[in-house]
């Protein structure tokens, strides 16, 4: 089997297909928490905490050499990026959530078995013995 035709193969498994559907569709819906966490958590944070822009907030270390631009630590950045990673794991662990529920339903559904044969020879031993007279 040539490379070609082992990737092509490769390629047009289900999985393979599947995975680059749920990496688009994750990439598009980090954008969407990005601008909502941005846009909407972030100001209504800031109003809560008394006009404060949270997502700006910086720790500046002093300069140990003259000329040298301070150093500056970011941290509203982080907690931004912390309110980002909460909301997308909240958003994981709900579509898991539905997942693993639809899955449990389908395994508790009951499904049409054939009668074991136990059963089925205990089911004729019983009538047998009800036709017979007394």
């Amino acid at each position: 089997m040539g490379l070609v035709s082992e990737f092509k193969e490769f390629a047009m498994k289900g999985s393979v297909i599947d995975l680059a559907v749920g990496v688009v569709i994750g990439a598009a819906f980090g954008s969407i928490v990005s601008a909502m966490v941005e846009k909407v958590f972030m100001p209504i944070a800031g109003w809560a905490m008394a006009g404060v822009d949270l997502a700006s907030r910086s720790y500046t270390l002093p300069s140990k050499i003259e000329g040298q631009p301070a150093a500056e630590i970011g941290y509203g950045a982080v907690i931004q990026a912390a309110i980002e990673f909460v909301i997308v794991a909240f958003a994981i662990f709900m579509v898991v959530k539905v997942i693993n529920s639809a899955r449990r339903k389908q395994e508790e559904a009951p499904e049409d078995e054939p009668t074991p044969v136990d059963v089925g020879l205990l089911t004729e031993i019983r009538d047998l013995l009800k036709s017979r007279p007394m």
